[in-house]
């Protein structure tokens, strides 16, 4: 044959493709082995332990969130501030879950004040927004679970991390056309559409098995729509402030803020069908 030939480049490059196209798979499978192993110990846990915990990862994703919209602009604020913003983030959550009455809510004011002056202008909604949405979340991951149980909140991080993992899979092997390529290039419809039936039958099963009452099918695919918003919202900043991950603190998953995107944006949503007396109790 030709050296010339171009069909061994063509099959060539279409083998590099396939490689380039799952070369992160098994740095996100042991990064997730780890995180998943961090993320049951934190799902079982109770009273301060639950509470420290989700403190910490409070903290790690604020001083995430402070590098994003601050750490490219050092001359307006201090190398330190990011850590410190990420240290006072992790306290004012802790506060939060042990001090008594519903005044502590307030305390979220504490970080966004601080943060203000240390955030580049153009960037300061976004980080007002994006912190609401942490401590949010934060908060509402220790209320489901002393609230409405493990099995509860068992439910909803099932939900997401099975959403996350059929979008992931499928839309790597399907493909086809893009979600919202202007702000998530890498998101398809066969994925997204894989997340939102994953949540169904997965809410399907528990309804059928008796651990669940009908309006599980229908919030079921609603969590994971949150996830993938709360997704697309971290996918927005990050292209907007222009990096790819919000930190390399996990091999293969990016930052804090990339692994608990999604969550965050199910929990949030869960916490307002709680307040609003519609989130189910799973095995209840």
């Amino acid at each position: 044959m030709n050296s010339t030939d171009p069909q061994p480049s063509r099959l060539r490059g279409a083998l590099r493709r396939g490689r380039d196209k799952w070369a992160d798979l098994w740095p996100r499978v042991l990064s997730g082995a780890a995180l998943a192993v961090v993320g049951l110990v934190l799902l079982i846990s109770t009273g301060i332990w639950i509470r420290f915990g989700a403190a910490l990862v409070v903290g790690l994703m604020m001083w995430e969130l402070a590098r994003l919209t601050g750490w490219r602009h050092p001359e307006f604020h201090s190398p330190r501030h990011p850590v410190l913003i990420g240290i006072l983030s992790g306290l004012v959550m802790l506060a939060m879950l042990v001090l008594p009455g519903d005044w502590p809510l307030t305390l979220v004011l504490v970080p966004m004040i601080a943060g203000w002056h240390g955030t580049h202008e153009h960037e300061r909604p976004a980080y007002l927004m994006f912190t609401l949405a942490i401590f949010g979340a934060g908060y509402a991951l220790v209320v489901i679970r002393e609230v409405m149980g493990l099995p509860t909140l068992a439910w909803i991080v099932g939900t997401v991390v099975l959403s996350d993992v059929l979008g992931y899979f499928v839309g790597r092997r399907i493909g086809g056309p893009r979600f919202w390529p202007a702000i998530s290039p890498k998101k398809t419809w066969s994925g997204t559409v894989a997340g939102w039936l994953g949540a169904f039958v997965l809410a399907l099963i528990l309804m059928v098995v008796g651990q669940a009452s009908w309006p599980v099918v229908i919030l079921g695919p609603l969590l994971a729509v949150a996830g993938q918003f709360g997704d697309i919202a971290e996918s927005w900043l990050k292209r907007r402030v222009g990096v790819k991950d919000s930190s390399d603190l996990i091999p293969g998953h990016g930052g804090f803020m990339d692994r608990f995107d999604a969550m965050s944006g199910s929990l949030l949503v869960a916490l307002l069908l709680l307040i609003a007396n519609l989130l189910p109790v799973i095995g209840g």
